[in-house]
């Protein structure tokens, strides 16, 4: 009867990337009051890109196979493409606090993905406790009503659910392809298709609008083109060279609770008591799929 090894490390860099990740709901709904959703994403991810510049000619001696190929442009489709627009739109209908609530439903797709595309180790503990988040995430929903910081909340969660299936192939696809390449190198690849496919969309979006870009406004996506984009996706592809696919994604679990924390301080947000009570579900749910376990007694798929 064997334990399971912990890596530190590994931890260490998930909680960081969790921390930025939770705070980028603050900064997109800060700056989506400023710009357009597509506008938005594309000032991110020129100004992430930026960062690489200085790291091309270093990437150009890469070499890839037709599978790598494959899971990049995967892996840059879901996110983020896909990824980002369905959180985009999200934001603009829901609030900060339950968007990043609804996030707890990615554990779930994840390990059972990756239970069958990478083989990976799949526990009925983490079978039961994301359901039972996600069980808690679909009551916080429809428990939602509109308010000044979230006009439609149902369709706003539809949204960021989306997000969560497009954020669970890019967790797949970064874990295949951590063994070859460094997270420099997928989180650069992410920055640069990003800027392509965010441009005429943000082209478009703006065509014929006068372009409101004040201080406040490129500050918000300094940070997220910085703080998030290359340290959060580059602390969790460092994670994922380290840690399997179906554990890291638990710690996905742990954004809500940054999330409602920034939310309250930053924006003002306040769960309803039914909301609180549909949260307390979603962290139930954590608990269960963090108990230990052990492999010889326990193995679901």
């Amino acid at each position: 009867m064997k334990q399971e090894r912990i890596d530190l490390i590994g931890i260490v860099f998930l909680l960081i990337a969790m921390l930025t990740w939770a705070s980028s709901f603050i900064a997109l709904k800060a700056v989506l009051g400023i710009l357009g959703p597509m506008s938005a994403m594309f000032g991110r991810m020129v100004i992430a890109s930026l960062c690489f510049v200085y790291f091309i000619k270093q990437f150009s001696k890469l070499e890839f196979t037709k599978r790598d190929v494959k899971y990049i442009l995967l892996l840059t489709f879901f996110e983020p493409c896909l990824y980002f627009i369905f959180e985009a739109k999200a934001l603009q209908l829901t609030t900060a606090s339950q968007a990043g609530m609804i996030t707890s439903m990615m554990p779930l797709m994840t390990a059972i993905a990756a239970s069958f595309v990478l083989k990976e180790y799949l526990s009925k503990r983490i079978v039961v406790g994301s359901i039972l988040a996600v069980a808690g995430a679909v009551w916080l929903s429809l428990g939602a009503q509109s308010s000044e910081h979230a006009s439609n909340p149902l369709l706003g969660n539809f949204l960021e659910f989306c997000a969560m299936v497009c954020g669970t192939w890019y967790a797949i696809s970064v874990r295949y392809l951590s063994q070859r390449f460094s997270a420099l190198f997928l989180t650069a690849v992410q920055a640069f298709v990003g800027t392509l496919f965010f441009f005429p969309l943000a082209v478009w979006e703006s065509w014929g609008v006068p372009i409101n870009l004040s201080w406040e406004a490129l500050g918000w996506l300094c940070y997220l083109g910085v703080i998030v984009t290359l340290g959060g996706y580059g602390m969790f592809n460092l994670a994922l060279s380290r840690i399997e696919a179906s554990r890291a994604s638990v710690f996905v679990n742990l954004i809500p609770v940054f999330t409602v924390l920034l939310a309250y301080i930053f924006l003002g947000e306040v769960l309803s008591q039914t909301e609180m009570m549909a949260s307390f579900v979603i962290f139930g749910g954590i608990i269960v799929s963090q108990l230990p376990r052990f492999r010889a007694k326990e193995r679901l798929l």
